[in-house]
């Protein structure tokens, strides 16, 4: 696998180390635990409760590789490297749709920790992309699944 480097903020990169410690000294004793009961249920050939903690284990040990991962490629963006007259990760920006007038606020972070129910959307997302280096004023015009949409960046903040 080639390394890449993942862009987040301090406090993304917090909740991946949390994460780690959590997975690593709760989810692991409760898997182990599982696979402990379920072995004394005899045979494993059809010991279903074996297989299933079996399949979470390995889950888990995914989870722990993945944000590893994260953790070590991270390229933390810090407050103090950015500034409010370029959208980057780590900028807060208010956009409006220029055909029905929306207005919609973004935080661009980095795919480690995109969650756009929350606002929070990534620098390679098409949105995210589109708005990356732009400044106030500017107008993006971005592909999207329902077709192209153009934002105009009205406010970027930190």
């Amino acid at each position: 696998m080639v390394d890449k480097d993942v862009f987040i903020t301090e406090e993304g990169l917090q909740k991946i180390e949390d994460e780690i410690e959590y997975l690593k000294t709760v989810r692991r004793k409760e898997v182990a635990e599982r696979i402990k009961v379920a072995l004394g249920y005899g045979d494993l050939s059809e010991n279903s409760e074996y297989d299933e903690a079996k399949n979470e284990q390995a889950q888990v040990e995914e989870r722990i590789a993945k944000l590893e991962y994260m953790a070590r490629n991270a390229k933390v963006v810090k407050e103090d490297d950015l500034n409010e007259d370029i959208v980057n990760v780590g900028s807060t920006v208010v956009v409006k749709d220029i055909e029905t007038g929306d207005e919609d606020t973004y935080d661009i972070v980095g795919s480690a920790e995109a969650d756009p129910l929350e606002g929070k959307i990534s620098n390679e997302s098409p949105i995210g992309a589109g708005l990356m280096g732009k400044s106030v004023g500017d107008v993006a015009e971005i592909e999207v699944p329902q077709g192209k949409v153009q934002l105009e960046v009205l406010k970027i903040s930190i």
